[in-house]
């Protein structure tokens, strides 16, 4: 193929193709052949040209997404949505996950009866959980990092297994339940500190410190000096080990106090100074309080000095929530949900996150933010990744980004980021040989977020995500048609393999 000429500053290169460039006259050039020491300016094998190559060009991008999960992880999640499509088939299985998350004999207790545990942890807890010690929670973890994710979130199930034990009454501040509640807890969450990596994330719940915590999250009254005791603890060892907490969303009646609690300690472990981001809080964005509560946080900590821990969660307890507190369709949950995360993005307000009173609309008056998109939706995965691709592209300073998804689902989702991952390490690869003309992308930090404890402890869990799968109706199908294309992709090369 021909080539137009081109002009290039004078090179040495080790095996130069050399031209002489002469003038006649002072309109037309010509190009003639002559010997190299007679040459003014060299140019270089069209091969050793560096190129603007498109991202499609590298091997990883024609990678299909799911192809980097394990054949069973496929068939698994494709069965489990395929089962939650079928009311009948999903209420029968919801009913027996109910009768063992409470069973009144042995016979129906997970942790003592071996065939139902080997049941549960062939289905449900395989797909959802991480195991029920440090050996097999480290197994599960190198297997979510073989597959490309960037780390985990772990969560200590035992702290799920006290949701809905606010009826009755309330043991008191000092009373022995109230002591060994609140033990249990700090134990936990150590043990789960201690099994989770630096830079990856540790799941909590503060109503996991029992009754009377709950009683006084409801009340937005402090912790009793005990629990603060137990949760500085916890702090202090996940700050040593450069670990991240994200208190999980709970029902909005207990909200206020969390927040009391949680801005405290962000205030304490955010310090701009120490360099890390320790502490999170949750943002439900279905909630029609969210974006001005968030304002009014973002304000907060520019005043005092700290990075806000912001982890972006639609919501989770829509049938429980009373519904004028809640946006009336998820069209908007969507539109709020992706115009907080650009704004948060950004470092700046916008249609929905307004400033407060006095604050300024500017990136200089927006405090630092450390950003945990928790979604399971494409669409506003695909936006965050255009608008982090757009800032690294014009140099511009970007905020700390994790994406999370669920152990078990939305993996169509999680692939993607991984392999978005995969294509843009190896741009930055490339950049390195082919120098600063490569285009920059950003390499995103996708994570999954497992739950680890015995098969009993963890049925409360799995009765969240059961719930998840069965209300989620049209994102359950999504997942599944992906599965099932992903199976018939793997047979057909299979057979071409075999002819």
């Amino acid at each position: 193929m021909s080539m137009r000429p081109r002009i290039y500053p004078k090179r040495t290169f080790l095996n130069p193709q050399i031209h002489t460039l002469s003038i006649t006259g002072t309109r037309r050039r010509y190009v003639q052949p002559s010997k190299p020491k007679a040459a003014t300016l060299t140019v270089p094998p069209l091969p050793e040209t560096p190129q603007h190559t498109p991202a499609t060009s590298l091997p990883a991008a024609h990678e299909p997404p799911l192809a980097c999960l394990p054949l069973e992880n496929v068939i698994r999640t494709y069965l489990i949505t395929r089962v939650s499509s079928s009311p009948a088939l999903w209420a029968v299985f919801f009913w027996g996950l109910q009768l063992l998350a409470t069973p009144k004999t042995a016979l129906l207790d997970p942790d003592k009866n071996r065939v139902l545990n080997w049941v549960l942890k062939k289905t449900f807890y395989s797909q959802f959980c991480a195991g029920e010690n440090g050996a097999e929670v480290a197994r599960t973890t190198r297997s979510v990092k073989g597959v490309g994710y960037h780390g985990i979130i772990l969560e200590y199930a035992l702290e799920v297994l006290l949701d809905g034990i606010e009826n009755g009454p309330v043991p008191g501040a000092d009373s022995a339940e109230t002591k060994r509640e609140i033990e249990e807890w700090r134990r936990g969450m150590l043990q789960t500190v201690e099994m989770a990596g630096p830079g990856e994330f540790a799941a909590l719940k503060w109503s996991g410190l029992g009754r009377h915590a709950l009683h006084l999250l409801k009340q937005n009254q402090p912790p009793t000096p005990l629990m603060d005791s137990a949760i500085r603890e916890v702090c202090d060892a996940a700050a040593a080990k450069n670990l991240a907490l994200l208190p999980g969303a709970e029902e909005e009646i207990t909200n206020a106090g969390i927040d009391t609690w949680t801005l405290a300690l962000e205030r304490h472990y955010n310090r701009h100074e120490a360099g890390a981001t320790i502490m999170y809080n949750t943002y439900q964005a279905y909630l029609k309080s969210t974006p001005g509560k968030l304002a009014h946080h973002l304000a907060d900590a520019q005043k005092h000095g700290y990075t806000l821990g912001v982890k972006l969660v639609r919501g989770a307890y829509l049938s429980s929530e009373p519904k004028s507190q809640v946006f009336p369709t998820k069209a908007e949950t969507d539109r709020v949900y992706n115009s907080l995360a650009e704004s948060l993005l950004r470092r700046r307000h916008g249609a929905v996150l307004r400033p407060v009173p006095g604050a300024g609309n500017d990136s200089s008056s927006f405090p630092h933010v450390a950003l945990v998109l928790a979604t399971h939706n494409a669409e506003s995965v695909r936006r965050a990744q255009e608008i982090r691709n757009r800032q690294v592209a014009a140099a511009e300073p970007r905020v700390a980004l994790a994406y999370a998804q669920l152990m078990g689902m939305a993996d169509e989702v999680g692939c993607e980021l991984v392999r978005a991952g995969r294509v843009a390490a190896a741009e930055q690869a490339a950049r390195g040989v082919y120098g600063p003309l490569w285009r920059t992308v950003d390499v995103p930090r996708a994570y999954k977020c497992l739950c680890w404890g015995t098969a009993g402890e963890c049925l409360q869990f799995l009765l969240r995500r059961a719930a998840e799968n069965k209300d989620a109706a049209a994102r359950t199908a999504t997942t599944r048609r992906a599965m099932a294309g992903e199976i018939k992709r793997r047979v057909r090369v299979a057979l071409r393999l075999a002819s």
